[in-house]
C-alpha cells in the first residue's frame, strides 16, 4: 500500500522548539563559566585568553557543521509517545512509501528505520488479489482481534491514486450497522437470537408499509438469528422504531466509536452518523439502509473484533518500533487501552450471529468453500455483509467484515473489506475474504 505524504505544521514546530531548546540549554550551561573569568584576577590573563581562544576554536568546527550534527543532536534527544506518531509518519519526506514489515525513510530529523506489524507475504498476495479483482477501488484490512496489531492493510485504485483508502471514512456503512443494532437489541431490549419475529414483503427492501406493527395474511415468521445471517431490511428497520429510538441508537453507535475518534498510527478519518428522530429515518439507521452512516475499513474490521474480544474494541496499532540513524529508539509500540463495547455475553451472541451469517446467510457461498477444506473443519468462522449503491446509483459499495479463528482460539484474524463497482462487477468481498483466510492459515502466517 501507499499512500501521500503531507509536511504538517505541527511536526515543523516541534522541530523547531527542539532546535531553541537545545541552544538555549548550551549557552546555561556557559553563563557560569564565563561570570568565573569575568571575576578572575588579572594574573589568569593569559590563562583566560587560552581558554577562550579553545572556546572560539570549538565554536567554529561547531559551526563549520552545524547542519547536519545539530539535526544528529534532536535525533538522538528525539522521543516519541503514541500521540507523535501519526504527525511525524505522515512528515516523512520523499516519494510515497510502500507499506511493508520495515520501512527506511527520511525527514528534516534524519533517516529512521520505521519496524511495523506488516505481515509482508500476506500483503503482497492480497494486493496481487486485488490488482486482478477488477473493482474501481478496494480496501483490504487484517488485524489480530485480541491486540490490535494490524498485519496486513492493502489498497486498489484503478485510476491509480496512492491515497490510503483504508484510512477514509467516506464509504456507507450499509448493513455493517446491523451490528451496532443487533447489540443494541440485545442489551438494551432484551433480545434473544432465537426471539420470534415478523416481517412483510422482501427481506432486501425498505418500505413504509414494511414497518407496521400488526401481523396480516402476508406476514413471515422470523427469528432474530436468521434477520441478522439474512440482513433483514424489515425487522431492523422495526427494531430502530418501537425497540429502540433515537438515544439508544446514538449510545450504541458511540460505544462502536462512531462520531469518536479512534487512535492509530497513521491519520485515520472519524466514521461518523446522525441519528434522526423520524420512524422512517430510525429505520433506515438501524437496518443500514441508508448512504449518511459513514465509516472506514479499518473501523469496520473493529466491529467484527469486539464479537471475538469479548466486547472489547482493541486500539488498532501498526508500528513496532523506529530507530533513528545513530541506533536510537526513539519510538517503542504503545497499542493502548481497549474500548469496552458491549458485555462478554453480548460479544458471545453476537459471535454467534455472525457465525450464523457464514453459514446459511448472506456469505454462505464464499464460506462453505473454506468449510470443505480439511484444515477449516472446526475452525469459527463468522461474517457481515452489506451492500448499497451510491447516491447517484453509479457505483456499489460491496462490504465485508469477518473473523476466522483456529479451535483452540488462540489465534486468529478479523478482516475488513471495500469493494467499488461500477458497471462491471467485480470480485466480491466474501471470495476476497475467503483468499485471504485460506492464504493465512494454509501457509501459517500467523
Amino acid at each position: 500500500m501507499r499512500y501521500k505524504v503531507k509536511y504538517p505544521a505541527k511536526w515543523r514546530t516541534y522541530q523547531a522548539g527542539l532546535q531553541k531548546s537545545t541552544k538555549r540549554k548550551q549557552y546555561q550551561k556557559k553563563l557560569p563559566f564565563l561570570f568565573t573569568i569575568a571575576g578572575g584576577l588579572l594574573t589568569v590573563l593569559v590563562i583566560i585568553l587560552l581558554a577562550g581562544f579553545r572556546i572560539s576554536d570549538r565554536w567554529s568546527r561547531v559551526d563549520r557543521n552545524s547542519l547536519l550534527p545539530e539535526k544528529d543532536l534532536i535525533a538522538t534527544q528525539l522521543k516519541l509517545t503514541r500521540r507523535d506518531l501519526a504527525v511525524f509518519l505522515t512528515d516523512i519526506s520523499g516519494d510515497p512509501l510502500a507499506l511493508t514489515d520495515e520501512i527506511v525513510a527520511k525527514n528534516e530529523g534524519g533517516r529512521y528505520t520505521i519496524r511495523t506489524t506488516i505481515n509482508a507475504k500476506l500483503q503482497n498476495y492480497i494486493s496481487r488479489l486485488q490488482n486482478r479483482s477488477r473493482t474501481l477501488q478496494s480496501a483490504v484490512v487484517v488485524l489480530n482481534p485480541y491486540d490490535g496489531r494490524v498485519i496486513a492493510m492493502a489498497d486498489h485504485d484503478a485510476n491509480g491514486s496512492t491515497e490510503n483508502l483504508s484510512l477514509r471514512a467516506d464509504y456507507p456503512a450499509a448493513s455493517l450497522f446491523k451490528i451496532v443494532s443487533a447489540s443494541a437489541a440485545l442489551e438494551s431490549a432484551a433480545f434473544s437470537l432465537d426471539k420470534t419475529l415478523y416481517f412483510r414483503g422482501r427481506r432486501h427492501t425498505l418500505y413504509k408499509n414494511q414497518l407496521k406493527t400488526s401481523k396480516g395474511r402476508y406476514s413471515t415468521k422470523t427469528t432474530f438469528r436468521k434477520a441478522f445471517a439474512l440482513s433483514n431490511n424489515s425487522v431492523f428497520g422495526k427494531l430502530g422504531i418501537y425497540d429502540l429510538g433515537q438515544d439508544v441508537l446514538t449510545v450504541y453507535a458511540e460505544k462502536f466509536l462512531f462520531n469518536k475518534p479512534i487512535s492509530f498510527d497513521l491519520p485515520l478519518e472519524m466514521s461518523t452518523i446522525q441519528v434522526p428522530t423520524d420512524d422512517f429515518g430510525l429505520a433506515e439507521i438501524a437496518s443500514g439502509f441508508n448512504k449518511k452512516t459513514l465509516i472506514s475499513p479499518l473501523h469496520a474490521t473493529l466491529l467484527a473484533a469486539v464479537a471475538v474480544n469479548r466486547g472489547e474494541m482493541p486500539i488498532p496499532w501498526m508500528v513496532e518500533t523506529i530507530q533513528d540513524d545513530t541506533g536510537n529508539i526513539v519510538y517503542n509500540a504503545d497499542p493502548g487501552v481497549p474500548n469496552s463495547a458491549v458485555s462478554s455475553q453480548t460479544a458471545s451472541d453476537l459471535k454467534a450471529l455472525m457465525q450464523d451469517a457464514a453459514r446459511y446467510g448472506t456469505s454462505r457461498k464464499a464460506f462453505r468453500r473454506l468449510r470443505r477444506k480439511r484444515l477449516f473443519k472446526k475452525f469459527e468462522l463468522g461474517a457481515k455483509t452489506g451492500t448499497i449503491n451510491d447516491k447517484m446509483d453509479q457505483f456499489k459499495y460491496d462490504w465485508l467484515t469477518a473473523y476466522a479463528l483456529t479451535p483452540d482460539g488462540t489465534r486468529g484474524i478479523c478482516i475488513g473489506i471495500i469493494g467499488v463497482h461500477g458497471k462491471i462487477l467485480g470480485t466480491r468481498s466474501t471470495e476476497l475474504a475467503r483468499a485471504i483466510i485460506n492464504y493465512y492459515f494454509s501457509s501459517k502466517l500467523g
